[in-house]
């Protein structure tokens, strides 16, 4: 099988590197770390197609590391113990590349835990989501993160122009509007077409993009269209069209925690007050999903999608601190009113600090300015 093309022209070094400048120019964090062949733990954390993956293996070459990589969708503990008893050659340090760290639930990230701590295991974490709610924070302890961003346009254009390939300055440009920062996806794009047609064109470009060569992409407008119909299905309390967009979500490969975030936050914004245990189901879903992982967490995920559907809704809560933000933003921080201000010295009772002088009968604790506001509607 011919190796793909984006792995042929992957850098091999900080040279050859494109962006990410705010980690890898001189004098900067990462680029530092691999000068000086620094070894440590570390997230690389960013969108897609932005990096990761090279400077793992860059990083893993400059320290002369011996270089183990594994995606935490299909990989496990067992894949785990492997590199660990497969000795070392020459005591060089073994550099773990988990791509998509975030897919390991809590027991086989606390499972690599020990190997982190000890120094068996250099463990570099991929993921495009945050690390702080997706990785345990005893791992994240000994890890630093690295914040990648979306690379911009005359990066894409640079990485284009290395493939080798003939586009014009529309054709070009149109390929780096459609990959939106992610150099996978565009180098994908380029050699599907080549493959498909003898010429590279927009057209071209457009037939391939509709083929189903491409992999989902959770940034396009499919991921977007999905989501938006499972919340509003849900809403609109439909729990048959609601399974139907869960089952789209998982079966496009959609990471379950992802849904499950947006589940919590429903069960607060658009049932709160009418069901207030839909918000205590949602996070037990989202604790069994962090917990199990697919494929058995689809059960728990289509459980809270049928208990969220069908229970009752009210906004009110959603509602009354949208209100509140908007008063806050207006007005600024107002004065606090004197008799519910916190008194700890003699000097602050005396000037009035949590001094109730029977002013307001009806007990308003809003700022003056706000005397009866209401968020509620009663």
């Amino acid at each position: 099988m011919n190796e793909p093309l984006a792995s042929r022209i992957r850098p091999r070094s900080l040279d050859e590197f494109v962006g990410q400048q705010h980690l890898v120019g001189p004098g900067k964090p990462l680029r530092l770390a691999i000068e000086q062949k620094h070894v440590f733990s570390f997230i690389l954390w960013g969108p897609p197609g932005t990096g990761k993956t090279t400077l793992a293996r860059i990083y893993a070459a400059a320290i002369n590391g011996e270089f183990y990589e594994l995606s935490a969708v299909s990989a496990g503990k067992e894949d785990i113990r492997k590199i660990i008893r497969t000795p070392s050659i020459d005591g060089r340090p073994r550099v773990l590349f988990l791509d998509e760290i975030h897919r390991f639930n809590k027991a086989q990230q606390d499972f690599l835990l020990p190997f982190v701590e000890s120094g068996e295991l250099v463990l570099i974490g991929a993921t495009t989501e945050n690390p702080s709610f997706e990785v345990i924070s005893a791992l994240l302890s000994r890890m630093r993160v690295f914040v990648l961003e979306e690379l911009k346009d005359e990066n894409m254009a640079e990485i284009i122009d290395r493939t080798g390939f003939d586009l014009s300055p529309e054709a070009k440009q149109w390929l780096i509007e459609m990959a939106n920062g992610d150099a996978r996806q565009a180098i994908g794009m380029l050699e599907n077409t080549s493959n498909l047609y003898d010429e590279i064109t927009i057209e071209t470009l457009k037939e391939t993009l509709q083929s189903k060569f491409l992999r989902y992409d959770k940034k396009g407008e499919e991921h977007y269209n999905v989501i938006s119909a499972f919340i509003k299905s849900m809403r609109a309390s439909r729990p048959n069209a609601a399974m139907y967009y869960l089952a789209r979500m998982i079966d496009a490969g959609e990471d379950p925690k992802f849904i499950a975030r947006r589940m919590v936050i429903f069960a607060s914004e658009d049932i709160g007050l009418a069901q207030p245990t839909a918000l205590v189901v949602a996070n037990a879903v989202f604790r069994a999903v962090e917990t199990i992982g697919l494929p058995e967490c689809a059960l728990n995920l289509a459980h809270g999608v049928a208990y969220l559907a069908n229970a009752a809704k009210d906004r009110s809560s959603c509602n009354a601190i949208g209100a509140a933000m908007e008063d806050v933003k207006k007005f600024g921080n107002l004065p606090v009113p004197m008799k519910i201000r916190n008194a700890p010295t003699k000097l602050m009772k005396d000037l009035g600090y949590g001094k109730d002088e029977g002013k307001d009968p009806e007990g308003d604790l809003m700022p003056e300015k706000l005397r009866g506001r209401k968020y509620f509607e009663e």
